[in-house]
């Protein structure tokens, strides 16, 4: 420790840019955009603070053009995830003593690159990456992964300021110290903040870090690394793989100082690779930590005393913003029959006037889905919602890839409450809607509690207070994240921890102390000042 008990800077949220038409941020992001489109880059493996090139490389395209290559990246082999690990344990030697205030400057400078001179080019490059409208990509890459980093530190501040109770005979002290060993970050395509957050809330608690990003992401994950360069986080901590996922996790998991998995993607690899964990669980010097967030089937329900407005404009938000590309995006709605008339009116008015194409052009709403798997799944229960006698599509229904994978909004009327697309995460701009009879309402809260197995977001709207306490009870098992008279999206880190439970993940809340909680290994130190000489208690006379 340094010499002082030294404050770090108050956390605050980082303010959203408007990028209203004239505004510098617009011109800004837009001249980065063009930039980064007409040059392509070459993403090696980031091992041990070195490039490293294969010559075995995929391209990279942007989802609303698939035809436009951007870049390439280099697939690791197996040695190469073994110098990952072994580089790791050996960075981890120096960075788990370094102070924790030289740490948390490192992650602080990073919050401020982005802030200040990466802001363009991290939100540019998701617009590509990952086809997200300027505003998601500021609230994403910019906003949500500066706070992440800002109120991590002040967490980790508190983490170390909780102390047991002491006597005058005795001090006692808790040592939070790194896991022993390396840690695993897997990330996913749909947030540059969160693959930024994996890799860097266990390494700004000391840990040493492997991080596997999505192949649909490394455009993006090539900023963050920039950013951890240039704010000096040290070589080996923080090593980069692409490649074959089944072999880089496999090698891994082999590995008897692997300490932690930290984890968001889809339930069923998250099942698979705690399975894996078990099976190898004899091989580990120590019980690895495993924190995942997984999947969602996220629900809207509308009380007979809700404004039909607002319950349009959460379900046109909740389930369209970055084409429900959101592990919290509302998939599923329950709106009683007394509104449902207006309610109807106003979404078909919505989805009618949302703009599509690519991002580039700041006046779309709605842009490609990531990739031609996602984009076949989701045509395929369009298609079947078609056909089936008890669903009707009401807006939406069209797709075409022909240029990218661009899927209209769809919004799905069911008469069956247990219909596919009421209970099966489509990960997608499609909204399944089941209108119940007003005086049903506490029947339907059984129903939407019974309904999925994820339990991550869900929000319930209603003027009347009895309904909403009556929801707040009856649904307190299937959401972690719970809005009242809101859309079931955009948790603010610091504000609105964020995580699930069921099979939405392990519910460690990102944006809050409790998930980093998971990445230190408490080490308790009673110093006793007068060391006793005798045996005998005073009961033996």
């Amino acid at each position: 420790m340094g010499k002082g008990f030294f404050n770090v800077p108050v956390a605050i949220n980082e303010p959203v840019k408007s990028y209203a038409p004239g505004s510098p941020e617009r011109e800004a992001v837009l001249a980065a955009y063009k930039e980064m489109w007409n040059t392509k880059i070459d993403v090696p493996l980031y091992i041990n603070g070195k490039d490293i090139s294969t010559g075995n490389t995929k391209t990279m395209s942007a989802p609303h053009d698939h035809q436009h290559i951007v870049g390439t990246y280099h697939l690791a082999e197996k040695s190469h995830v073994e110098d990952a690990i072994s580089t790791a344990l050996e960075a981890r030697k120096t960075w788990s003593q370094l102070p924790w205030e030289q740490r948390a400057g490192i992650f602080l400078k990073a919050a401020e690159l982005i802030a200040g001179p990466y802001r363009a080019k991290i939100n540019a490059a998701t617009m590509i990456a990952q086809s997200k409208t300027v505003h998601q990509a500021e609230i994403d890459a910019a906003c949500e992964l500066i706070d992440f980093l800002r109120f991590n530190v002040q967490f980790m501040t508190d983490i170390y300021h909780e102390q047991p109770e002491s006597t005058s005979g005795a001090w006692n002290r808790l040592e939070y110290r790194p896991l022993e060993g390396f840690t695993y970050a897997v990330t996913p395509f749909n947030f540059t903040a969160i693959a930024g957050n994996l890799p860097a809330c266990m390494a700004m608690m000391g840990n040493v870090v492997v991080w596997k990003p999505s192949d649909s992401q490394i455009f993006s994950a090539k900023v963050i690394m920039d950013v951890f360069k240039e704010a000096g986080v040290p070589d080996g901590v923080i090593n980069v793989v692409f490649g074959d996922p089944v072999m880089i996790t496999d090698t891994v998991m082999a590995s008897p100082d692997f300490s932690g998995l930290h984890f968001t993607g889809s339930t069923h690899i998250f099942k698979e690779l705690w399975k894996k964990i078990g099976n190898n669980i004899h091989n580990y010097k120590t019980y690895p930590r495993i924190v995942g967030e997984t999947g969602g089937k996220d629900f809207i329900v509308a009380h007979k005393t809700a404004n039909p407005i607002q319950v349009a404009t959460a379900i046109s938000r909740g389930a369209f913003e970055f084409q429900g590309q959101k592990c919290s995006a509302a998939s599923r709605a329950y709106v009683p029959s007394n509104l449902w008339d207006t309610v109807k009116k106003r979404i078909i008015e919505d989805t009618k006037s949302f703009k599509m194409g690519s991002p580039e052009d700041l006046s779309n709403f709605i842009t490609a889905v990531i990739h031609e798997g996602s984009f076949d799944k989701l045509a395929s229960y369009i298609d079947q919602a078609k056909s089936d006698s008890n669903a009707e599509i009401i807006a939406g229904g069209n797709y075409d890839k022909s240029k990218g994978y661009f899927i209209e909004p769809t919004i799905i009327v069911t008469t069956d409450p247990k219909y596919t697309t009421m209970c099966t995460e489509l990960f997608g701009p499609v909204i399944t809607i089941y209108v119940y009879d007003e005086n049903d309402y506490s029947e339907t809260l059984k129903l939407v509690d019974q309904t999925s197995e994820y339990a991550l977001t869900g929000a319930i709207l209603a003027t009347d207070r009895y309904a909403i306490q009556e929801a707040t009870k009856a649904l307190q098992n299937c959401a972690g994240n719970f809005y009242i008279n809101d859309k079931p999206t955009g948790a603010v880190v610091g504000q609105q921890p964020f995580g699930g439970a069921r099979a939405s993940g392990t519910n460690d809340k990102a944006g809050s102390a409790l998930n980093l909680l998971r990445w230190v290994s408490p080490r308790m130190i009673k110093e006793t000042f007068v060391t006793p000489t005798d045996y005998r208690y005073p009961f033996l006379g």
